[in-house]
C-alpha cells in the first residue's frame, strides 16, 4: 500500500473538544465561530522587521570579540558557539566572573544570527539580549524571572495532559485483534511493543491515533503532543497531523530525552514512526523533526551540536532530498551524510516492512559537502533520479491553476519567475492566490508587499483561503483564522520604497529562519526609490534583477518578482518586450507570465494568463481567467474547458506557425 506525504490536519481545534471528552478549563473556547484560540506563539513569526526596526546584524567576528573582551569562555561548535551558561542559580555564583565559575558549557549562541539558548534553564533570547543580561550579570543585579507560561500556553499544555491520559499503550489495548489491527493501519505490524514503549508512543481510541509526546528536556514535564491519524485515499494512504500546541510553537525533537551525552552519531528523520522503526532495526540514534522536511527550526540546532556525523533521511521523494541538502548547510556541511531516495532506499519504516538492510543503507548515505570539481561519476545517481522522478524534479503542483501545471509543470526552487499585467488587471490579486495555492501545499513563503499593507493583503489571502466573504459570516473569523495561521506563511513589514541590501538582508534572515522556498516580492519599481535618483534607471533595474537571480540560485529559493509593463496603446496586447526596463529581466527569468485584459470572443474584459516564457522545458501559451468578486479568486471555474477551446480556436490564426487545431500552447525551440 503507497503512503502519501504527512499533511497538517485543518480540523483540530474543532477535534480537541472531542479528543478531551469535553471537559475544557473556563475561560477556553475552541468552539467554531467563538473568541478564544488554542495557543499563541510566543514569537510573531509571521512579522519581520520593519525598516524603523531593522534586523540588528551581528558577525560572527564581533561575537568572538565581544566574547573575548568581557572574559567569557567560549569554544567553537558546529553551528553555535558554546560558553558556561549566564543563569546559574545562587547570588554567589552570579558575582563571580564566567571563567571562574565551573558552570557547564550548556548556553549555545548561533553563529548566524547570534540568538542564544540555554539547554539547562530554556533561557532564549537574541544576541541584544545576551549582551544586556551580561550587562546584569557585570552589575550584580538578579536576572529577571521567566514568569509563569501565557495563558494559552498553559491552556495548551493542560489540554496536551489531557489528551495523554486518556490515551493508552497500544500493548494495554484489552482487545488484542484491536492491536493488530491498529498496528496494520498505521503500517507498523513489525514494529515491537518493547520500542514503542522506549519511545513512549500512545493510541487515542477517540481519534484513531497514534499520540507522540513531546517533554522538556530539562524536567521531563509534558510540553505538548503530536497526533497522528490515517485516511484511505483509494489505494493509498495518507498520515494526517495535529499537534499541541500549534505547528508555529512546536518544537519537538522526537525521541530526544532517550539520548545519551556520550552519543556522537544520530539519524534525523521526517516522521516520527520513521525514528522508531530506524532505532529497532539498527540501534542508531534516532531524532524526528518536528515538521518533517518543511522546516528545520534554528531554536533545534543546539540541541545536535554534540553529535559529529548527522544522517539525514528525511523521506522517500525528491523534495525530502532538498531539504535534506538545504538542512545540511545548517548543521554544517562537514559532519552531515544524507540519503538519497530510491526504490531501494525509500523511507526507514517503509524499508523496515520490505526486510531491506537499514544498516546498509545508512553506510551508503553520501557526504553533504563535495569538492567544487566534480565528475559525471559523482553525479551519475542524481542524474538517474532525475530520470525515474520526472513529475517530481518538475516541482509543486498548482491544485487552483491545473491548467498552468501543463504549462510550466511545476514551482520549482531556485528560480526566478517574472510576473506582469496591465495596471488595475489584478496583478496583486492573482500573485496572492497563486502563492497561497503552494502555501497550503506546504511551500513556506514569504511576502514582500511593498504597494499594498500588509492588512489589506492578508485580508485578500484570507478570503482566497476560506472562499467566502467573511465580512459577511462574521461568527466564521476565528475558525478560518486559526486555519490560515497555521500556514507557513511570513510578511515583510517594508512598504513603500526600499534598499535592494536591506530586502536582500531580510530575505536572507528569513532563509535561515523559517526555511523560506519562496519570496514574493511586488513590485521591483518599489527597489528603485531614492536611491536610485542619480544613477541610470535602467541600470539600477538591472542590478536589482540581478541580486535577485543570484539569491534564487544561491539559496535554492523561487522569487516571483512583480514588474510593471511599459506605457503602451491599451489596444496592444502585452508582450515580453513590453515589461518595463531593459530585456535584462526577461533574459534572467526561468519564467515569464503576463496577465491579459482583453476583449475575447467569450465576452468584453476577460482577463487570461500568459506563459511567454519557460525555460524548464520550453512549453508556452495561455489558458483563461474567471475572477469571483466574492471569493477574490481566478481558480478555474467548471466552464473552462469550453472557454480554453475557444480561445485557442481564436488565437491559432494569430501565430503563423500554429496549425489548425492547435491546442493553444506551444513549445519554444
Amino acid at each position: 500500500m503507497a503512503v502519501v506525504p504527512l499533511r497538517p490536519c485543518r480540523a483540530s481545534v474543532r477535534l480537541l473538544p472531542l479528543l478531551c471528552g469535553g471537559a475544557r478549563s473556563k475561560g477556553a473556547s475552541l468552539s467554531p465561530g467563538v473568541p478564544g484560540r488554542l495557543t499563541q506563539r510566543r514569537y510573531k513569526k509571521d512579522v519581520l522587521p520593519s525598516p524603523e526596526e531593522p534586523i540588528p546584524s551581528v558577525s560572527i567576528t564581533e561575537i568572538r570579540q565581544y566574547l573575548r573582551a568581557q572574559g567569557i569562555p567560549f569554544h567553537d561548535g558546529y553551528s553555535c558557539l558554546h560558553t558556561p551558561s549566564l543563569f546559574i542559580t545562587g547570588q554567589e555564583a552570579q558575582h563571580q566572573p564566567l571563567s571562574a565559575t565551573s558552570a557547564p558549557y550548556t548556553l549555545f549562541i548561533d553563529k548566524t544570527t547570534g540568538s542564544f539558548l540555554c539547554t539547562a534553564t530554556l533561557a532564549e533570547g537574541t544576541w541584544q539580549d545576551f549582551q544586556a543580561n551580561v550587562e546584569l550579570r557585570h552589575r550584580g543585579v538578579p536576572f529577571p524571572s521567566s514568569g509563569e507560561p501565557e495563558e494559552d500556553t498553559r491552556q495548551a499544555r493542560e489540554d496536551a495532559r489531557c489528551i495523554w491520559d486518556r490515551a493508552l499503550p497500544l500493548w494495554e489495548l484489552l482487545d488484542e485483534d484491536e492491536t493488530h489491527i491498529t498496528k496494520a493501519m498505521f503500517g507498523i505490524s513489525v514494529v515491537t511493543d518493547a520500542t514503542l514503549k522506549r519511545f513512549g508512543v500512545r493510541y487515542l481510541r477517540t481519534a484513531k491515533s497514534l499520540v507522540f509526546p513531546w517533554f522538556s528536556p530539562r524536567d521531563a514535564s509534558l510540553k505538548g503532543l503530536k497526533l497522528v491519524g490515517v485516511e484511505n485515499q483509494g489505494d493509498t494512504i495518507a498520515y494526517v497531523e495535529q499537534t499541541l500546541p500549534r505547528p508555529g510553537s512546536y518544537r519537538n525533537l522526537f525521541g530526544l530525552p532517550l539520548i545519551s551525552r556520550r552519543d556522537t552519531e544520530v539519524v534525523l528523520t521526517g516522521r516520527e514512526l520513521d525514528a522508531v522503526a530506524l532505532y529497532q532495526a539498527t540501534g542508531v540514534p534516532s531524532l524526528s523533526l518536528p515538521r518533517g522536511p518543511t522546516s528545520l527550526p534554528p531554536a533545534l540546532l543546539p540541541y545536535l551540536e554534540q553529535f559529529k556525523r548527522i544522517t539525514l533521511w528525511l523521506g522517500e521523494d525528491l523534495r525530502s532530498w532538498e531539504a535534506a541538502k538545504l538542512f545540511a548547510r545548517k548543521l554544517n556541511l562537514k559532519r552531515c551524510s544524507l540519503v538519497r531516495p530510491g526504490d531501494q532506499q525509500p523511507r526507514p519504516l517503509e524499508a523496515l516492512n520490505r526486510g531491506l538492510n537499514l544498516t546498509k543503507i545508512l553506510r551508503a548515505a553520501l557526504p553533504a559537502g563535495h569538492k567544487s570539481i566534480i565528475s559525471f561519476r559523482q553525479l551519475r545517481e542524481e542524474v538517474f533520479g532525475e530520470l525515474v522522478n520526472v513529475e517530481q524534479v518538475a516541482g509543486v503542483k498548482w491544485a487552483r491553476f491545473p491548467e498552468l501545471n501543463k504549462l510550466l509543470k511545476g514551482h520549482r526552487k531556485g528560480e526566478l519567475t517574472v510576473f506582469t499585467g496591465p495596471t488595475g488587471s489584478g496583478k496583486t490579486t492573482f500573485i496572492s492566490e497563486y502563492a497561497l495555492d503552494l502555501c497550503v501545499q506546504g511551500v513556506c513563503t514569504l511576502w514582500g508587499s511593498f504597494e499594498i499593507s500588509n492588512v489589506r493583503l492578508a485580508k485578500i489571502m484570507l478570503t482566497q483561503f476560506a472562499a467566502r466573504r467573511l465580512e459577511e459570516q462574521l461568527e466564521q473569523y476565528d475558525e478560518w483564522a486559526d486555519r490560515f495561521e497555521d500556514l507557513p506563511l511570513y510578511f515583510m513589514t517594508f512598504h513603500g520604497q526600499q534598499n535592494i541590501k536591506t530586502v536582500i538582508d531580510t530575505m536572507q534572515h528569513a532563509v535561515y529562519m523559517y526555511d523560506i522556498t519562496h519570496v514574493v516580492i511586488d513590485n521591483l519599481q518599489f527597489m528603485m526609490g531614492h536611491d536610485q535618483l542619480s544613477v541610470d534607471r535602467l541600470a539600477a533595474q538591472d542590478y536589482i534583477v540581478g541580486a535577485f537571480r543570484k539569491f534564487a540560485t544561491d539559496n535554492t529559493c523561487h522569487i516571483t518578482l512583480v514588474i510593471h509593463p511599459r506605457k503602451e496603446d491599451d489596444e496592444k496586447e502585452l508582450q515580453t518586450a513590453s515589461i518595463f526596463g531593459s530585456a535584462k529581466a526577461s533574459q534572467e527569468a526561468d519564467n515569464v507570465l503576463i496577465l491579459q485584459d482583453r476583449k475575447l470572443v467569450t465576452g468584453p474584459g476577460k482577463r487570461y494568463l500568459q506563459v511567454s516564457k519557460n525555460r524548464f522545458d520550453g512549453d508556452v501559451g495561455v489558458f483563461p481567467l474567471e475572477f469571483s468578486k466574492a471569493s477574490l479568486t481566478f481558480s478555474s471555474a467548471g466552464k473552462s474547458k469550453v472557454r480554453l477551446k475557444k480561445m485557442r480556436e481564436e488565437k491559432a490564426p494569430l501565430s503563423k506557425k500554429a496549425p489548425a487545431g492547435s491546442t493553444g500552447s506551444s513549445k519554444k525551440p
